[in-house]
């Protein structure tokens, strides 16, 4: 791991998961109370359900940048990077699959409380993600490092010959008017 500065997105991502934990609980609470009253308990576990998986799979993505960012600064940061967000993406489809496929034909299962709850969580999450992105500042270029010195600024090493000592006849690519 890497001692270096962490990555300018990091706060961005942390505050979006917090306020997705936030809103979790609201929507779980909201889902469960209208899945009750519409379907009684199994509207309750569905409304419960659809709000989790909303909220978990949301949290997949966040959470496997801030863990690919820990390794910010080594050699093959972008090779993790890409390994970890894509492991997480992949994970996210096998979960839904396997999800959609064991919940499916549950007899405690309210199909429509379900889909709506999931739907409210996801649109809930894109707002919260939209609305975090929108506020945060983020410089247009983050975490770079510019040259200190630049190339023209360094005296040749011995034996090497200055570009302004060479014959006009020479082709250096720039013209000597």
């Amino acid at each position: 791991m890497s001692s270096a500065s962490p990555v300018t997105s990091t706060p961005i991502l942390r505050t979006a998961l917090i306020a997705s934990g936030v809103a979790a609980v609201v929507l779980a609470a909201v889902a469960a109370v209208i899945g009750g009253v519409l379907k009684g308990a199994p509207g309750v576990w569905s409304g419960l359900i659809g709000a989790l998986i909303a909220v978990v799979f949301g949290a997949i993505t966040a959470g496997s940048i801030l863990i690919a960012n820990r390794w910010f600064g080594q050699e093959l940061y972008v090779q993790l990077f890409f390994a970890i967000v894509m492991g997480g993406w992949f994970l996210k489809l096998g979960l839904f699959v396997v999800l959609i496929l064991v919940l499916r034909g549950q007899p405690w299962l309210e199909p429509v409380v379900f889909f709506w709850s999931l739907l409210a969580g996801v649109l809930v999450s894109l707002a919260i993600d939209g609305v975090v992105f929108l506020k945060m500042r983020l410089p247009h270029v983050s975490d770079t490092s510019l040259p200190t010195v630049a190339p023209d600024d360094v005296a040749p090493a011995a034996g090497e010959r200055n570009p302004s000592d060479r014959g006009h006849d020479a082709d250096s690519g720039n013209s000597h008017v």
